[in-house]
């Protein structure tokens, strides 16, 4: 890890945006003393830098190496202090503990009155805004007034307290159960991956069951629907039920549908919920509720309501141009797609910072899918060993597999044979390091394995027998989650058929259109 990532506040310092310097400045400066303070300094001194150099800092000789450190954590405290005055920054949550923090100052200077009253309107924003953990934390602020200073403003004062405890304790309780078993279900995801076997659904099932809180639906409020939504829709991704995904993940984004106000408050929870919701409906191959869905989340993003921040910018470039990346590959759009490409790639630069390796790898990957189903082999060689040689990847083994058998089809179909025993040799080795092959990835080893002892008038018939191998995986609830990766059935259609890929997929969308999707519409 380099010095530069070590240094917080140089980081902090380089990710604020020309106008928060702006204020920062101003901020600092109103005091005059300030104007000329050590920590005023060493900001503009990091503002300069491109790389941390602490060396440059101690060159400048307003503060000792045995100073730096204390003065680097005043300055952060600074910025943060600034950042939080913000009102572009401010959202209801910070607005709510500041009235909070309002209430306390006032409490302590004996004015239990006013303090109670700003108590009072709070209370009824944080349950308004499903913030019952604020709203419990200032029921017992006033249970602490209460007990010193005898308002008599309602006859059952203390019970109406008690009962406003117990119910906000209860939501709460029932809410951190929710969100726990949410939780532990992405672990078991990240750990474990997809179950691949009737032994690991019943294990994931009772899991699940086990641990999910007995409750209505109907009477629970908003924050709560929303994390029993997001746990069944983690259950649903683990035993891959695309169906009960889609069934979920819509009754999350109907959530904010019929509660718009919540948006403001849970905007991140809103990005999560379509994000989800579209990828039920690749999975599903449901492409045109997958547009209006689409459309109707670039409307709420494009809104000047919608919350503004770099955490959140970052969410929606990742999750809209994914997601516009899976359109073209649902409608078999390969070359319309690659006019993003440079958007994309733009994209990618302006958020590195905020965007784990994970997730640019996978849009590499499905930008090499782009060039890959336009007949660019070459240029989707070219993404596909941008991941294959990132050493310090982690992603899941099951994309990484078969990142390295679209780059050995790639070179197969640009002609790129001189070293293609090599890399078959390579492929092989790393698919069967694998844990828990799937038929599908055994298949198509098999078939890697013999393809350099086939003759050329003897690849159509190699070709329909792996096709023929494969088709009937493709309904298995194991094995399906395979063929979003890589078209393997289409590109082994395409050969056979000598046609393009893009044709063979344009042509299952439209008949998937006109056939419609009868299995969702009771959900």
């Amino acid at each position: 890890m380099t010095t530069e990532h070590k240094e917080n506040v140089f980081i902090l310092v380089k990710s604020l945006s020309k106008s928060e310097k702006r204020q920062f400045k101003l901020f600092a400066g109103r005091v005059e003393a300030n104007l000329n303070s050590k920590f005023l300094m060493l900001f503009k001194v990091l503002d300069r830098m491109s790389v941390y150099d602490e060396q440059e800092i101690l060159k400048k000789k307003f503060v000792t190496k045995q100073q730096l450190s204390n003065l680097k954590a005043h300055l952060y405290k600074q910025i943060l202090t600034c950042l939080r005055m913000n009102p572009s920054i401010q959202n209801p949550r910070m607005q709510l503990r500041e009235q909070l923090d309002h209430a306390t100052v006032l409490y302590q200077k004996g004015l239990y009155q006013q303090s109670l009253k700003i108590l009072d309107k709070a209370k009824a924003s944080a349950i308004r805004m499903g913030e019952k953990y604020t709203a419990f934390e200032i029921v017992e602020l006033e249970k602490v007034i209460e007990s010193q200073y005898i308002t008599r403003s309602m006859s059952n004062r203390t019970a109406q307290l008690i009962a406003d405890a117990s119910r906000l304790s209860a939501d709460n309780e029932l809410c951190s159960q929710l969100s726990n078993l949410s939780l532990q279900l992405y672990e078991r995801l990240i750990k474990a991956g997809y179950a691949k076997s009737d032994e690991e659904f019943r294990s994931v099932t009772k899991f699940f069951f086990e641990r999910l809180p007995k409750t209505e639906y109907e009477k629970m409020g908003f924050r709560e629907r929303m994390w029993y939504c997001k746990a069944h829709v983690w259950y649903s991704l683990l035993t891959q039920d695309f169906l009960s995904g889609f069934k979920f993940a819509t009754r999350w984004v109907d959530l904010f549908s019929k509660h718009p106000q919540m948006l403001r408050s849970h905007p991140v929870f809103y990005l999560k919920a379509n994000n989800f919701l579209l990828e039920a409906l690749v999975l599903i191959k449901y492409t045109q509720r997958f547009k209006k869905v689409l459309s109707t989340m670039d409307s709420v993003l494009n809104s000047p309501d919608f919350p503004k921040n770099d955490n959140l910018m970052a969410m929606t470039f990742l999750y809209r141009y994914n997601n516009r990346l899976n359109l073209y590959f649902l409608e078999g759009q390969f070359s319309e797609g690659l006019t993003i490409v440079p958007e994309i790639l733009s994209q990618i630069d302006q958020h590195r910072s905020k965007i784990d390796e994970h997730h640019v790898m996978l849009l590499y990957y499905k930008i090499a899918c782009l060039h890959f189903g336009s007949d660019q082999y070459a240029k989707a060689i070219v993404y596909l060993n941008k991941i294959i040689s990132n050493k310090a990847l982690k992603m899941r083994e099951d994309l990484l597999c078969f990142t390295r058998v679209l780059n050995l089809v790639a070179h197969y179909e640009a002609g790129m044979d001189y070293h293609i025993e090599q890399q078959m040799r390579e492929t092989y080795k790393f698919l069967i390091k694998m844990d828990d092959l799937h038929e599908v990835q055994k298949s198509m080893i098999a078939f890697i394995r013999k393809l350099g002892n086939i003759y050329p008038h003897e690849l159509k018939d190699a070709f329909r027998e792996l096709h023929a191998t494969l088709l009937p995986l493709e309904a298995d609830p194991y094995e399906r989650r395979s063929f979003l990766y890589l078209d393997i059935l289409s590109w082994l259609e395409s050969k056979i058929e000598n046609r393009p890929i893009a044709t063979i997929i344009r042509q299952k969308t439209l008949l998937n259109t006109r056939q419609g999707k009868p299995a969702i519409a009771h959900l």
